[in-house]
Parts: structure tokens; sequence; C-alpha cells
């Protein structure tokens, strides 16, 4: 990994051109407000940007993605937003894996083997490094991606909830509500508003709630006929892997998530007993110390039967 400082990034964006952003799959705000507001920030340089995600865009992020007009054109440089690993890059990895130039990122557990990395594992978010990388490039902050960024540092610390929110944070996040940030607008939005169709799922979800391993692992199962009987789909499920850990005494938090293929994208979420990270790692997976996700090819209780097996092998 050849890793970099805020100014040789910021160093490299000013030589290039053509410059296409990868967001992870089932995106989240933190990897959206990297993607957009970079994005945003290189358009407002005269560059031609454009960021990308290999799953549909959640409408809550609406504000985001309606808001910027991005050109085609052919790719010559790759950058990776709040990526910790090709693999979750979802179908975008056929094309992309290995061909990543940039990598920003600040997941500890990050395999990605790009030319250059800028790695900050003590950012709470991802967009905590970019609001960094946009300074040094000596661009205006303006309304939209103060808004962009703001939704990343948020989203990622449960609404600077999580000890994972440093001063660097709440610093970072006064300066983006001092440029425009819409910071109560955006908080409502994420914490606060639910669909019907969301709040039927969670219903069921939570019904189907099942604890293993001296109740210490809690396992939600998200399946394609919960999606068909609710009618709410996987870009509104980003509010149920917490679910997971709120129960007393539980340590592991798994949620299944059943795609359209019969595969399983799973998001895992830990207290400081267990590395959801090393735990997602035995999978290809990879993230945070208590929140991670990997993606296995088998299908929802087979997937729940290893993540279950091996999770005993965290617990103390």
């Amino acid at each position: 990994m050849n890793k970099i400082n805020v100014e040789k990034c910021a160093g490299i964006l000013k030589e290039k051109d053509n410059i296409l952003i990868l967001m992870h799959a089932h995106p989240d705000g933190d990897t959206l407000g990297c993607g957009f507001g970079l994005c945003s920030a290189l358009l407002m340089m005269g560059k031609k940007a454009r960021a990308i995600c290999a799953d549909e865009i959640p409408k809550k992020f609406a504000y985001l993605y309606e808001n910027i007009d991005m050109p085609d054109f052919e790719e010559e440089y790759i950058v990776s937003v709040d990526v910790a690993a090709e693999t979750l890059l979802g179908s975008l990895a056929d094309k992309y894996a290995g061909r990543i130039n940039l990598c920003i990122d600040h997941h500890a557990s990050n395999t990605i083997k790009a030319d250059y990395t800028l790695l900050n594992a003590d950012a709470a978010a991802a967009c905590e490094i970019i609001l960094k990388v946009v300074k040094a490039l000596r661009i205006r902050v303006d309304k939209y991606m103060a808004n962009c960024l703001y939704t990343g540092l948020t989203t990622d610390t449960g609404c600077f909830r999580y000890a994972s929110a440093t001063s660097n944070t709440y610093r970072a996040a006064a300066q983006l509500i001092d440029y425009g940030a819409e910071n109560g607008i955006i908080n409502r939005a994420m914490f606060e508003t639910k669909t019907k169709s969301y709040s039927a799922l969670e219903r069921l979800a939570i019904e189907g709630m099942r604890f293993y391993n001296n109740e210490r692992v809690c396992v939600i199962k998200i399946t394609q006929e919960m999606y068909n009987q609710t009618g709410s789909n996987e870009t509104e499920t980003e509010a149920i892997p917490p679910l997971t850990r709120q129960t007393e005494g539980v340590e592991v938090g798994i949620t299944v998530f059943e795609k359209p293929d019969g595969s399983c994208k799973c998001s895992l979420r830990t207290f400081e007993s267990v590395d959801a990270s090393k735990l997602a790692g035995c999978f290809g997976g990879g993230g945070h110390k208590q929140a991670a996700a990997c993606r296995l090819e088998s299908g929802v209780e087979e997937t729940t039967r290893l993540l279950v097996e091996k999770s005993k092998e965290f617990l103390k």
C-alpha cells in the first residue's frame, strides 16, 4: 500500500482529468457524500468527473444526486471513496477490480491495492478526509458540497452518537455548518423519517430476530419475500443492522440481506469485545471494528449458519 498524505492526494487530483469516482455497493451516506462531494469539487475545478455505484441509491439521498450534473467521458483515472475492499464494489468489481489508481478511505481493514492510498483510520467518516482534500485543493466549499460531506459525518457516526466521533469530527461538522450544511434537515431525513413500507419491513425484521451462542449473537434475516410482502426494498434498509445490537447482552449483531440472485450481503455490528472488521474479513469483507460488511454466494440459511459459527471464535 503506497500511503500518501492529504497534500499529495490534492496534488495528484490537480494533475488528473476524466476522473471516475467509485462508491461502494449498497450505498450509505458516507460513500455517497464522499463521491458526490469530491465530484462537485473536481467539476468546480473545470475537470470532467463522475461518481457511480453498483446499486440503486435510496430516495432519501435524492438531494445529493439530483443536484449535480455529471458529464459522460472515457475514464482515465479511477478513485474509490469509502471502499474497504474491492468485493464491496458489487457488480462494479467485475470491471474495475485491480484498476483503482487512488483510494481514499477510513477503514483500518482496507485491502485495496491502489497506486496511491490516502487512509486515516482515526477519521469517523471518509467525508472527514474528503473535506481536508477539498480544502487542500483550495476549492470553495459551497452549500451543496457542505450538505454532501455533512451527510457522511452524521450517518457514519449515528448522528454523532458513536464513540468513533472525535473532537475532529465535531470540528469538521461545525465547519460544514458554517459553509451552509442544513444539519437539522439532514438529521431529520436520516434518523427521524421512515416510509410506511420500511416500517412494515422493520416490524417483520424484529419479529424474526433470533439469538445464538448464549444470546450473545443476534441475527436478523431480510429476504426477498419480506420485500415483496411489505413493498420495501434494499434501498431502505440502512437502519436495520443497528437493531441487532440494541438488545442487552448481545455482542455480535448479524443482518443477512438476501439478494435477487440468492446470494447474501451481510452487515455486522459489534461492541468493543469483538472486532467486526476481522469477522467480516474471514469472508472477504471489511469495515470498522464495530461495523463491517461482507458478501457470501450462499443462501440465507447457509450464510447465517456460517456467520454464527464463525462468530463463536470471536466471543471470549
